[in-house]
């Protein structure tokens, strides 16, 4: 492994050098940039999404003509919270587009009509940032009744969040239009949702269901910069092991801190070094074996991502700019129309009785 990671290096030296005289990030995985800025770095223009979505039915500006200022509604929300939310508002994103698409079902509560809906799946129990979308959702109603989706709020949100926790480097237009959907099942998180101990075929395989490539993958698993885990999500990478190749200081104080008399499922921080920012220190923890999930680890372990992770942490600027395409893709999986969805007077539940 030493060795595909030193051949990794220069692969990633060698690219990056290639295009460093390129305007724009095109070639291969994160494209152009220099592992050695000068003092004053200089580097293209992140380019900005396409205005219109047409598959998708989404464009940039959605709500300036029907809600002026909905965005900023969010955006304040948002900017409320503290840093532990706003983490809980982006993985909030990512689950809510991962089942049945971005369509706020993993804000439907549970009803004598559905007992078990999307936040009562295993993965979603920890979930947070709720009370956001509420406050931003009452706040929208009294100002633009039966406009603004309950979708559109959460990827806003995911957006604003990420905005904030990044110091406001991770700055981007997130397109809109998405209606929200009438159905949510807590059967369908754990078939959906990529699990902590997912190797790399695995999470290529789930990440492409949802139309989402490797560069996607690599680019959003930054996210586990921020947020607490349970310890639960990883004990199988703790000693006694024989098989985790995590850090060994690590590994003895994440035992420690996990321990619990009364058996408790306790949580620490997924980052150990900037745990409250949304940074690449990720892909350092990757290189340096010092991340929680197998699944993390797993990133270093496949000749198709470690180029990928060597470049985000040699390049901030680069991986920012593919982390905020990469959650515009996201925000695209799956959207609901007016055909088969509505604007949502309260988030937590429809607007008609649910009908299986």
């Amino acid at each position: 492994m030493a060795a595909n990671n030193k051949l990794a290096v220069l692969t990633v030296l060698a690219l990056l050098g290639s295009v460093s005289c390129q305007a724009g990030y095109g070639g291969y995985g994160y494209g152009g940039g220099n592992p050695t800025p000068p003092t004053t770095p200089t580097y293209p223009p992140a380019p900005n999404p396409p205005t219109t979505y047409p598959a998708a039915g989404l464009r940039v500006g959605y709500y300036d003509d029907k809600c002026p200022g909905a965005e900023g509604i969010v955006r304040e929300a948002v900017r409320g919270a503290d840093a532990g939310i706003k983490a809980g508002l982006v993985r909030l994103f990512f689950h809510d587009c991962f089942v049945r698409g971005c369509d706020a079902s993993v804000l439907l509560q549970r009803t004598d009509a559905n007992p078990q809906p999307e936040m009562l799946g295993i993965p979603n129990l920890s979930l947070r940032g709720f009370e956001v979308i509420d406050a931003a959702k009452a706040t929208l109603e009294a100002t633009c009744p039966g406009v603004v989706s309950c979708a559109d709020i959460v990827a806003f949100a995911g957006r604003d969040a990420s905005y904030f926790l990044s110091g406001y480097a991770i700055n981007f237009t997130m397109p809109a239009g998405r209606y929200d959907g009438n159905v949510s099942l807590a059967s369908e998180t754990l078939p959906n949702l990529p699990p902590p101990f997912a190797d790399v075929p695995r999470l290529k395989a789930m990440f492409a269901a949802k139309g989402l490539d490797t560069v996607d993958m690599v680019a959003l698993s930054g996210a586990h910069s921020i947020g607490r885990s349970h310890c639960s999500s990883f004990s199988d990478r703790l000693p006694p092991s024989n098989t985790s190749d995590m850090d060994a200081t690590l590994a003895a104080k994440l035992q420690a801190d996990c321990a619990s008399p009364t058996g408790a499922d306790n949580t620490v921080a997924q980052d150990y070094k900037t745990p409250d920012q949304l940074d690449t220190q990720y892909y350092m923890n990757v290189i340096g074996r010092k991340v929680l999930f197998a699944s993390d680890a797993a990133l270093l372990k496949s000749n198709e991502t470690i180029p990928l992770v060597y470049a985000a942490a040699l390049s901030p600027k680069l991986w920012q700019s593919k982390f905020g395409q990469a959650m515009v893709k996201m925000g695209g999986v799956e959207v609901k129309t007016s055909a088969n969805g509505e604007i949502r007077k309260m988030c937590g539940f429809v607007n008609k009785p649910y009908s299986g």
